[in-house]
């Protein structure tokens, strides 16, 4: 096969195994370039999946590279996609199995045709698969049994149809001819179709003698012309009828007429006319079709007794443009003619045009230049002529346009500059119309969406803040929230309030102020004092999570408002711990005489310093009086030889605050003419209050030694009357009798005991009364101490198993007097 400059042949061999092993030779053929990128490859139908047709990329003259970086891929407007591209390799190889009988019936050459495009740039090639047939089909027939009934008087030459075999296969493994059992009377004659479709007539060659032979009974053979061959066969019974010596014959041998598709059911279509030359009942005509194993009964029905052909289906221009019918004329004795009707079907206008989309991109970014490709779309109209044109255009008044490059595709482009912040989201209504009458279209809405980019900074809500925040805060406090807007979306979108450094009073401003990074809420780091900083002013930096990040910057001035947090302090007179400072007023002192002066000063501001002054307490509250502005210590009478030489004054300074504070300072003053009569009266003074200082504190000792004493002995009462309570409890409760019994040299020392165990104690008494200890030593110790009441200050010990006086140990003092040396064993109490 040659196609042309640049062409190849290739021959392969392939084997199929069907039952049986059929070797067939194919021919694969590649194309290369041309205009419009078009190849043709040939390969046998019933490949198994997975077989290679052919290596596209190098037909084409493509590189690998090429076909991954441009996203090949291959694009059919049919349901099943019989070929799949291997992008890696380059290849096309079978995707799904194909059947040539069912994928083009009886057309030949049978092959299907798909595009192979590619991006960047655009790229469309077109290819085509010629899909090659094999035997696989056995002729077959649509009946078991053909009946016939034929008079004897039929003439010689007389024919009969046939009915066809029908054989999927195409070429020479379609079917070839027909034979017929041998027989004395009827040979067969096979014609052909003007579609080249073989069918068999039987030909009476000998005269019929129903007296000699009534009944016969012959088998159709139907072969094909393939390797190994194969064959179907009909059986045909024949009645032999008495004398009808006339057939029907048919006016005309073919006739046409024409039909529109989607015609109703019984339309007419045309009448067909046949005439018998006998008389009577054998000169009755009834007409069926002959060839029903071409499913021609679906579509079309004749009367039988006038050949009234009318509609029957539905008749479709896109699947049979042509239509042929064979119509057989018989009489009442069986003698028929045939003849030919070519119907042509008119197309209408009934498909509307179909959108693919071959590509689509979405999202798309804002900042894409005017004219990028954001979709390729294939339109197509199955009608014919100008039903089949299409018109392709973009509905409202969207920002893009649409334009054809190559026969039946389009390019979605855009028109202008996008920007999400004013629409973030398109419906493109893409609508296809044709130029049939009238005119049907179809619609196809693409979704677009367009991605943000960071072109949009953040925007504060005010281009200055002012808070105030009362000094005294508690750490943390939430003095004020920033807020900023930004127009783009997610991270784009996403503020971080940002604290710019600065100092404030020598000290970094993030020491006084922290600004949340999510929520721009800005917090006391730590409590303000009025009297040390009076306003804070910085600058906070919103900036978005954009790539670039943008960023705005705001001044934010906080104000700090005064609280009455400072008392007064006193800085005259001066009060000293350790010393009295006394104020001489003479005895002549008149009205209104300046004592002194009690200056104090408040480091509050505003009415949280002004200061009054009051006389709390005197000695003679007649004698002096305070200034309440001023603090001025006067006499508001007449100084006398009454009056006492030791004049206390307590006087209480207040601010004017909410709640006011105060402080209190105490004056003394001396009314006395002379010096040593003032320094012998304060010198009493001082030592009257070491005094009473000293007593205090010793009164206060006493009560708490007294009340732990009292406490530790109701403790050991309590605990020694419950444990000989528990032990009376045991001896009542046992039946058992009780028997003394005594340890080995043991020695009843303390007379007639209720104990049960010899406890043996060490009692000592330190000179240091309060630091006491005492120890509890463990049952069964033969040591015995005896403290004789009569002796003060003495302890007799008694040893009854052997003298503890070993070792002497460091003396301890017993009493005041006495001193023993003890050697420390079992337990022993330290009072």
């Amino acid at each position: 096969m040659a196609f042309g400059k640049g062409s190849l042949i290739l021959s392969l061999k392939l084997r199929v195994d069907c039952g049986h092993v059929l070797e067939l030779l194919f021919f694969l053929f590649c194309v290369s370039h041309s205009v419009n990128g078009h190849i043709r490859y040939s390969i046998p139908e019933e490949m198994k999946k997975g077989s290679v047709i052919g290596n596209m990329a190098q037909d084409l003259g493509l590189d690998l590279t090429r076909l991954r970086s441009g996203r090949a891929r291959i694009v059919t407007g049919e349901s099943i996609q019989y070929t799949e591209l291997k992008a890696d390799k380059g290849i096309l190889v079978v995707n799904e199995r194909i059947d040539r009988e069912q994928l083009c019936g009886d057309t030949t050459p049978c092959s299907f045709s798909f595009e192979v495009i590619l991006e960047n740039p655009m790229e469309l090639h077109q290819i085509t698969v010629e899909v090659t047939d094999i035997n696989d089909h056995s002729p077959t027939f649509k009946k078991s049994n053909l009946k016939f009934e034929i008079s004897e008087s039929a003439l010689t030459g007389a024919r009969f149809p046939l009915t066809t075999a029908d054989d999927p296969d195409v070429g020479v493994n379609g079917l070839r001819e027909y034979f017929l059992t041998e027989n004395d009377h009827f040979l067969i004659k096979q014609n052909s179709n003007a579609d080249r479709k073989k069918y068999a007539e039987m030909v009476l060659q000998k005269p019929l003698d129903r007296e000699t032979n009534s009944y016969m009974s012959l088998k159709l053979v139907a072969v094909d012309g393939g390797t190994p061959q194969r064959s179907g066969t009909v059986n045909i019974d024949i009645t032999v009828l008495d004398a009808n010596d006339n057939a029907p014959v048919f006016n005309q041998s073919v006739y046409k007429a024409t039909v529109m598709e989607n015609a109703p059911r019984d339309t007419y279509i045309t009448t067909v006319n046949a005439s018998d030359a006998d008389f009577g009942s054998n000169s009755i005509v009834t007409y069926s079709f002959s060839d029903l194993n071409s499913g021609i009964g679906d579509f079309f029905t004749i009367d039988e007794k006038y050949g009234t052909i009318l509609t029957k289906g539905s008749i479709d221009f896109e699947r049979d443009k042509t239509y042929e019918l064979i119509i057989e004329g018989k009489d009442q004795g069986g003698l028929t003619d045939s003849s030919k009707v070519i119907i042509e079907v008119t197309d209408v206008n009934d498909n509307a045009p179909s959108i693919s989309v071959m590509s689509f991109t979405s999202p798309v970014s804002e900042d894409s230049p005017s004219g990028t490709t954001i979709g390729i779309i294939n339109v197509k109209d199955i009608d014919s002529s100008e039903n089949g044109q299409v018109n392709c255009r973009i509905e409202g008044n969207a920002p893009f346009k649409i334009k054809s490059n190559l026969r039946n595709y389009y390019t979605l482009i855009t028109d202008t500059v996008l920007d999400r912040e004013h629409v973030s989201e398109y419906n493109i209504s893409v609508v296809a119309t044709d130029t049939g009458m009238p005119p049907l279209s179809a619609k196809k809405i693409f979704n677009l969406k367009i991605t943000d980019v960071n072109d949009n900074a953040p925007v504060f809500l005010q281009s200055m803040y002012n808070a105030f925040v009362t000094e005294n805060n508690s750490p943390g406090v939430s003095i004020l929230t920033l807020r900023a807007k930004d127009h783009d979306e997610n991270q784009n979108a996403h503020i971080s309030y940002i604290l710019e450094e600065t100092t404030v009073a020598g000290s970094p401003i993030s020491s006084h102020i922290s600004v949340n990074a999510e929520s721009g809420v800005v917090h006391a780091v730590r409590s303000f004092d009025y009297e040390q900083i009076k306003q804070l002013v910085f600058v906070v930096r919103a900036q978005d999570g954009g790539s670039p990040p943008l960023s705005s910057n705001v001044t934010v001035k906080i104000l700090i408002q005064d609280q009455n947090d400072n008392p007064p302090q006193v800085l005259y007179p001066v009060q000293t711990g350790g010393s009295v400072v006394a104020e001489m007023v003479p005895r002549s002192a008149d009205v209104g005489y300046l004592v002194t002066k009690v200056v104090a000063v408040d480091v509050d501001s505003g009415q949280n310093a002004w200061l009054s002054y009051k006389l709390q307490k005197a000695t003679d509250r007649a004698l002096f009086e305070v200034g309440l502005q001023n603090g001025e210590i006067r006499t508001i009478r007449q100084v006398n030889d009454k009056d006492a030489v030791k004049q206390r004054l307590t006087v209480i300074v207040e601010d004017n605050g909410q709640p006011s504070r105060s402080a209190t300072v105490i004056v003394n003053v001396a009314v006395a003419d002379s010096f040593p009569e003032v320094l012998s009266e304060f010198t009493d003074l001082i030592h009257d209050k070491e005094y009473n200082d000293n007593l205090t504190f010793y009164l206060v000792l006493a009560l708490a030694v007294v009340s732990f004493l009292f406490i530790t002995c109701v403790v050991v009462i309590i605990s020694v009357k419950i444990y000989r309570w528990r032990q009376s409890r045991i001896l009542y409760q046992s039946n058992l009798p009780v028997i003394p019994y005594y340890p080995p040299r043991y020695s009843d020392t303390l007379g007639t005991g209720t104990l049960q165990h010899v406890y043996n104690y060490e009692v000592c008494r330190t000179t240091d009364s309060r630091k006491s200890d005492c120890k509890f030593g463990r049952a069964g110790s033969q040591n015995v101490l005896i403290m004789d009441p009569s002796l003060t200050g003495t302890m007799q010990r008694i040893q009854s198993e052997k003298s503890i006086l070993d070792e002497p140990d460091s003396p301890v003092e017993v009493s005041s007097t006495t001193f023993l040396p003890l050697r420390h064993r079992s337990g022993s109490i330290c009072v």
